[in-house]
């Protein structure tokens, strides 16, 4: 029987010189791990070489009714994905070190997005607290938990930037900002596997999704993407590069067509792009199914043509399909596939276990396990990480912090009492009871009657794909007669409180992965609760648990005070009555402009101008009947104190194109407390070969003042902060000509200065 291909034999014999070549520039530092590499290469067979470009899924059947363990034992597996039970994980490890032929320990792979049993607050959150240091230690703390436990491979962190608040994934990730999204992609692969591979108690990384996905039409998930290149490369793929440039082991492909090609089949991005361009040394692993996928894409025209396009194209390690296993040894062997181009993929893989010292120490500690997961440092961590992901909104009136005598508090809300959904999706080993809003307000106010009412409900009428896999019911809506009963008990219980906490939002499932949707509004009978509740007169403080930017226009008009809490993890009960106390002086920013309504979506700061200038006075709006600007700017956030901003200072009125400069600013606390101030920095260049952004973020720093503290805040500016890629020259270049700057506390920062960049 012949094999179906579409690419001719002289493009993937040409494929071959390119990855050898490719292969060439970028072989481990180290002699030795090259010669270890190689050996086993040299004794491997066929079988155990696509072994070892296959992830399969724990308990999943293989092509011909193998077991996961017959596959390992006859070393048709690289990796496992899907199981963190300990004991089956050392299991399966000894049958890949102890039964099979060559003894080549497996990679486990789970998605430790934002802790494994102790949870910090989503990608998101984290993002908002502007604090890399803070990231980095959280993911170190995550590996160290997930290291224990047998899993030494993390499929994060995802660094696709996200304009577009109806993307469920947008919660995956830091935002809409391609300078804080590289920041916050260099502080997690640093915590995530540590200054290198094989740091003790560190997992391997796999950063995704490469490229573009968080782009895709109107907000869809797995839907398709159609961007410019100069936007890919100037908005999209930094953050990647920062990851890389981080020391980043694995790399996942995206699931969707980037300009009508899937990114998982895409040779230009994966082999010209990341390995050539960018320097990438690990070895790329598809997202579930995506290889398989190619045929679904109408790319490939059978699995055997997807098998082929996915090696090809530049995939080293096939997630779960068993495309790989199950046809590229009749590729090879009918002469269709040059073996080479599967040695170097293997090359890549085998590389990555040595330098991950996997051979050495393939089964993590179990033994320890308890005591790790258990740790009160870990613990208190996400509750300091919860604390300064907090984004304060509104506080007209000085309504918070509230009174530390209050007598009787109203929380109000389907997610007040709610300690699972307090953690957001992306939970694993998340045994340890996380703290919900009512119990962390319970113990903040002790001597307080603190009523609980839900109020209503929120949950969307229709299921998750993977639901009915796992037997789980369909989601359904309160019955409205019971919705209205609930609301009434609502009504009542603001009115004997001194003071009513509402938590609404969404429900853990409501964000992330194939949770996009087409309507920012509160869902449920959530706003007519929260309008019912604030026509008592009470004061009202409004809690957010949400994994995106929603539709509060009214509130932002009605209710006095609105508190960003994200999904906020494991001690984000204790963390969010931290800050209505006052405890905590809330410090986060947005990592996103937030839209007024969902038409308003996608809208973010950095965007170009239009043929009118917006700085004019009587520049009105994009929109008929609605202001372009957000509802609140990315990078905001208030605090308990206030902040001013004065003497800014360029050290210099001109530089060079490979030329720095310093920019200073004097920020005083100017309170009666102490807190927390995110100086931000943004950057305008006036005319050049394209149009640019209106502003850029290009620094930041978070500070801690005390009350009436003044400090000297300083960024360079320089190449890297300059440089864009230019769609004429289409290179990377710093140009000549006059550059704005201004700084402030968020992206409308009005403190302005300029310096010109001059040719020699």
């Amino acid at each position: 029987m012949s094999l179906p291909l579409s690419l001719p034999r002289a493009l993937l014999l040409a494929l071959a010189s390119l990855v050898s070549s490719a292969q060439a520039g970028q072989a481990p530092a180290d002699a030795a791990v090259t010669r270890r590499v190689e050996a086993l290469l040299k004794r491997m067979t066929l079988d155990e070489k696509i072994g070892q470009l296959t992830q399969l899924g724990a308990g999943m059947p293989g092509p011909n009714k193998e077991t996961t363990d017959e596959l390992i034992r006859a070393g048709k597996a690289g990796s496992v994905l899907w199981t963190i039970n300990s004991a089956d994980i050392e299991r399966m490890q000894r049958v890949a070190m102890k039964e099979s032929r060559l003894g080549i320990p497996l990679l486990f792979g789970f998605d430790v997005i934002h802790g494994y049993k102790n949870v910090f607050p989503v990608p998101l959150g984290m993002a908002a607290s502007w604090d890399p240091g803070l990231v980095e230690r959280a993911q170190a703390m995550a590996a160290r938990e997930s290291w224990v436990s047998g899993v030494n491979w993390t499929f994060s962190p995802m660094v696709d930037i996200a304009r577009d608040a109806r993307w469920g994934r947008i919660v995956e990730g830091a935002g809409e900002d391609t300078f804080l999204g590289i920041a916050m992609a260099r502080a997690q692969v640093r915590g995530f596997q540590g200054p290198k591979l094989g740091t003790p108690e560190r997992v391997l990384t796999s950063v995704k999704h490469f490229a573009a996905y968080g782009a895709a039409d109107g907000g869809r998930d797995y839907d398709s993407v159609y961007v410019p290149e100069v936007q890919l490369r100037n908005v999209y793929l930094p953050p990647f590069q920062a990851a890389v440039d981080a020391g980043a082991g694995t790399v996942m492909s995206a699931y969707m067509t980037l300009n009508d090609v899937p990114a998982s089949g895409n040779a230009w991005l994966l082999r010209d792009v990341l390995r050539q361009e960018m320097g990438f040394k690990g070895f790329v692993i598809s997202d579930a199914w995506a290889v398989h996928s190619l045929k679904v894409h109408g790319y490939a025209t059978d699995e055997v043509d997807a098998a082929a396009r996915g090696l090809s194209g530049g995939v080293s390690m096939d997630m779960g399909s068993n495309t790989y296993l199950k046809h590229l040894p009749g590729l090879v062997k009918a002469g269709k596939l040059p073996i080479k181009v599967v040695d170097d993929m293997v090359r890549e893989v085998l590389a990555v276990k040595v330098q991950m010292g996997l051979f050495e120490r393939p089964y993590g500690d179990p033994s320890r396990k308890d005591a790790v997961l258990n740790d009160p440092a870990h613990r208190a961590a996400t509750r300091e990480a919860a604390q300064k992901s907090i984004v304060l909104l509104r506080n007209e009136g000085a309504l918070l912090p509230l009174k530390a005598n209050l007598k009787r508090i109203a929380v109000i809300g389907p997610l007040g009492d709610s300690a699972e959904d307090i953690k957001g999706s992306w939970t694993l080993e998340a045994a340890g009871a996380a703290v919900s809003v009512l119990e962390g307000i319970r113990a903040r106010w002790p001597q307080a009657t603190v009523d609980f009412v839900r109020g209503g409900d929120m949950q969307r009428a229709y299921p998750l794909p993977w639901d009915a896999d796992q037997g789980k019911p369909a989601p359904s809506l309160m019955p409205a007669a019971e919705m209205a009963t609930e609301q009434a008990r609502a009504v009542q219980a603001a009115q004997q409180a001194e003071a009513v906490v509402m938590v609404l939002g969404e429900r853990a499932n409501m964000s992330g992965e194939a949770a996009s949707t087409s309507d920012l509004r509160l869902g449920g009978n959530q706003q007519a609760l929260l309008e019912a509740v604030v026509a008592t007169g009470k004061p009202v403080v409004l809690v957010l648990l949400n994994g995106r930017p929603l539709d509060i226009s009214w509130a932002a008009e009605h209710v006095p005070a609105i508190v960003e809490a994200w999904f906020p993890g494991t001690e984000g009960g204790n963390a969010i009555a931290d800050v209505l106390s006052g405890t905590v002086n809330p410090g986060g920013k947005l990592p996103v402009s937030w839209p007024r309504s969902t038409g308003h979506a996608p809208v973010y700061y950095n965007h170009n101008r239009t043929h009118a200038d917006e700085t004019d006075p009587k520049f009105t709006s994009r929109y008929a009947n609605l202001t372009s600007k957000p509802l609140y700017p990315f990078g905001f956030g208030l605090s308990y104190t206030s902040f001013r901003y004065s003497d800014m200072k360029l050290d210099r009125a001109a530089i060079h194109p490979d030329g720095r400069l310093q920019v200073s600013v004097t920020v005083e606390n100017t309170g009666a407390v102490a807190g927390d101030e995110v100086v931000q920095l943004y950057v305008h260049q006036r005319a050049g070969s394209a149009a640019r952004p209106v502003r850029e973020l290009k620094g930041f720093q978070r500070v801690t003042l005390a009350a009436g503290e003044k400090r000297v805040v300083s960024f360079p500016v320089g190449p890297d902060e300059l440089k864009f890629w230019s769609p004429v020259s289409r290179r990377w270049a710093v140009e000549t000509g006059v550059r704005d700057v201004w700084v402030g506390g968020d992206s409308l920062a009005g403190l302005r200065g300029e310096f010109e960049v001059k040719g020699r």
